[in-house]
């Protein structure tokens, strides 16, 4: 059985490929533009702006935290999205 990418290249080298695959997707793109220029998002303004169904929107957003580009915070009922910090 052949090597795994985590035995062959190093830590940075796996972390760099996640956080830029994460990315590699003009909607996670669009996502993160108006995370940014708004400094915080809520789902629903996301569906508005970006013409995306919310499943999709919920599933790009699911993407980039799990990558741990952006943080929620839950507001009542919803979901302020916004860049983490550590990023």
């Amino acid at each position: 059985m052949g090597l795994t990418k985590t035995e062959i290249f190093t830590q940075e080298q796996n972390e760099l490929s996640t956080l830029l695959k994460a990315i590699a997707h003009p909607a996670r793109i669009a996502i993160l533009q108006q995370i940014i220029s708004a400094n915080a998002c809520i789902c629903g303004d996301l569906v508005e702006e970006l013409g995306l169904a919310q499943a999709t929107i919920s599933q790009h957003l699911k993407e980039l935290k799990n990558a741990g580009i952006i943080q929620g915070t839950i507001d009542r009922v919803k979901v302020c999205y916004c860049i983490e910090p550590k990023t």
